[in-house]
């Protein structure tokens, strides 16, 4: 592809086999007439994801196939993604077909709209109407009301995938596993402003949840206090200037 990408896709993939061939065709529909390019990190899936997303290669050009050599979880996907994108806005959705690409250019236009609020880095999405099971929308409300209670960042869906971003904002924030959950802290914390929009969520397509609600709540304890550690030892000093 030789056209400069505006906007760059990066969706992270483990053992999405069946799900991958929709989402392209989805992704590609949703911004056709855009200049854009889409990413999948296939996180060393052991089914034949990687295969299929391969085989897509010569009917979407725009489409780019990165594979790490072992797994390393989402929010290590994500970034490798982000690394390697070319245009200066990054969106980023999950692998498995519950997050609707149709959303992506709403969320774009929001955050690159010309009266935007200065410092406006990030647009996240909010499943207005989640189609998950009564015992994971529980989990998730019972984790949500907590990190919102202790970051106060105004989020209260920290686990939808589907969000843009300004990608040199999200390249100085701190790396760590399962940050992508605390990607709106994390920017106010920059002094980036960011905003919410409502959006499309669906049932998943095949295959099963790599998370469990006990599982997601272990770590969640651990990266919270993580997170107010890197909140509380920040030194703003309010942008810099050269001389």
């Amino acid at each position: 592809m030789t056209e400069v990408a505006e906007f760059s896709v990066v969706v992270p993939v483990h053992n999405e086999a069946g799900n991958v061939a929709t989402l392209v065709a989805e992704i590609a529909a949703a911004l056709d007439g855009r200049a854009f390019e889409m990413l999948f990190v296939d996180d060393a899936s052991t089914d034949d994801t990687r295969a299929r997303l391969m085989a897509l290669k010569a009917q979407y050009p725009m489409l780019r196939v990165l594979g790490h050599r072992q797994n390393a979880g989402q929010s290590r996907s994500i970034r490798s993604g982000i690394l390697a994108a070319r245009a200066p806005v990054v969106g980023t959705l999950d692998g498995d077909g519950q997050n609707d690409p149709a959303d992506l250019p709403d969320l774009y236009r929001q955050l690159t709209r010309a009266d935007a609020p200065h410092g406006l880095k990030m647009v996240m999405g909010r499943r207005g109407s989640r189609k998950d099971s009564a015992w994971k929308k529980f989990g998730s409300r019972f984790a949500n009301n907590i990190r919102q209670r202790m970051l106060r960042d105004d989020c209260d869906d920290s686990g939808c995938g589907i969000k843009v971003m300004d990608r040199a904002a999200f390249m100085l924030l701190p790396y760590f596993d399962h940050m992508h959950r605390y990607m709106p802290a994390l920017m106010r914390a920059e002094s980036h402003n960011v905003e919410f929009r409502e959006v499309n969520h669906r049932p998943r397509g095949t295959g099963k949840s790599n998370y469990t609600n006990f599982g997601r709540l272990k770590d969640a304890m651990s990266d919270l206090r993580g997170v107010m550690w890197l909140i509380r030892r920040r030194r703003n000093p309010g942008g810099a200037d050269e001389f």
